[in-house]
């Protein structure tokens, strides 16, 4: 049996958590050497019905999933990296609990890289998005490497916008690398695949639990150098991987909003609780001391804040965009401040929302993009 069978079965046998797991390997060294154990020795480090369910006979099932991993493992850009392998991250070695195993899809040599972690709203706004866009593209400019979950909102557009440039970008994921969730991420999963690369603990056939999702965000940061958190509601999961961040010794980054804007709580959260404001690209690669990865002179300007993009062209609306705030306003009292009949202000508000420069909510509010 190759080397990585015993760390599946390992992982697989029913009792073994990751810290008997850890305990084991302290004791006896590689899985080989445990499942090679006598049951004296077992029980000097475990229960006894744990050491029965380590020396009994690998099951059907565990066979199965040996057969389909072997499979999986004869494409090229497939690989299966142990803790004892030189090829395993050293960033999640610095973590607590690091995987007995990563299944990776795609550029290994993306999991040594210098990285960022990008996370934020599944429902972000379109000004969330946006955000998310800018600071992956300038970063990925920069040379650095954007981690994500290749969830919808914030996740997706982070990866987007990274491999659009550098193509360097690493989805953590919370299946087995051979599911694709979610379902509509098929494309991008597969420019993932090509371009970045896609990793996951769990194995092959995993499908989309919830109890998976907060456990895989100590990846997003165990890779990364620091967290950037871009938009976040009071309670989102995004919290829990700049917990997780703080914890492992990474930095916390936080893009401010709009106090009136439940998709900023989470970040103001993080602000007071010590997480550096960021405004710019430029910003995270000061904090980090990343002074050989500047963001290109275009980028660094005042002029590509995400607060005031360059792309925005305010002439030919100026009047009723002075009247908007970034805060969002109702349309009665819009109409009020520029003294604009209901349907002439909803005709220019489509024609500024079309051009990307208003955003429209629900609850009949409107703020300004840009």
């Amino acid at each position: 049996m190759p080397d990585w069978f015993y760390w599946l079965r390992l992982q697989h046998t029913k009792g073994v958590g990751p810290e008997t797991a850890r305990r084991l390997l302290a004791a006896f060294g590689l899985p080989s050497q445990i499942f090679a154990a006598s049951t004296t020795q077992l029980t000097a480090i475990v229960p006894p019905r744990l050491a029965e369910a380590l020396l009994a006979p690998a099951s059907a099932s565990l066979l199965r999933l040996a057969e389909q991993t072997d499979t999986w493992l004869q494409n090229p850009s497939h690989h299966l990296i142990t803790l004892a392998d030189a090829a395993y991250p050293a960033t999640l070695l610095e973590i607590p609990d690091p995987p007995l195993l990563l299944y990776v899809k795609g550029r290994i040599d993306l999991l040594s890289a210098r990285s960022l972690g990008v996370v934020g709203s599944r429902n972000a706004s379109v000004q969330g998005v946006r955000n998310a866009g800018w600071f992956a593209e300038h970063l990925s400019q920069a040379g650095i490497c954007i981690s994500s979950g290749m969830a919808a909102g914030i996740d997706a557009a982070a990866h987007e916008a990274a491999l659009a440039y550098c193509g360097s970008t690493i989805a953590v994921v919370g299946t087995g690398v051979d599911i694709i969730y979610p379902a509509r991420h098929k494309n991008l999963e597969k420019a993932i695949a090509d371009k970045g690369c896609i990793i996951s603990e769990y194995s092959l056939g995993t499908p989309a639990i919830a109890g998976n999702f907060p456990r895989r965000n100590r990846l997003i940061s165990g890779l990364a150098a620091g967290v950037l958190v871009v938009e976040a509601a009071a309670q989102s999961g995004s919290l829990i991987t700049a917990r997780l961040a703080a914890e492992q010794g990474r930095e916390v980054f936080a893009i401010p909003g709009s106090i009136h804007s439940p998709l900023a709580k989470g970040c103001h959260q993080l602000i007071k609780q010590g997480a550096k404001l960021v405004e710019s690209a430029q910003d995270i690669l000061e904090e980090l001391a990343w002074f050989d990865a500047a963001v290109p002179a275009s980028f660094a300007s005042g002029a590509a804040s995400v607060l005031n993009p360059a792309s925005c062209d305010l002439e030919p609306v100026s009047a009723l965009l002075q009247q908007l705030a970034y805060d969002p306003v109702p349309l009665d009292e819009l109409g009020a401040r520029t003294g604009m009949d209901l349907a002439s202000l909803q005709a220019q508000l489509l024609e500024l929302e079309l051009s990307g420069m208003v955003e429209t909510l629900p609850g009949g509010l409107v703020r300004r993009l840009c």
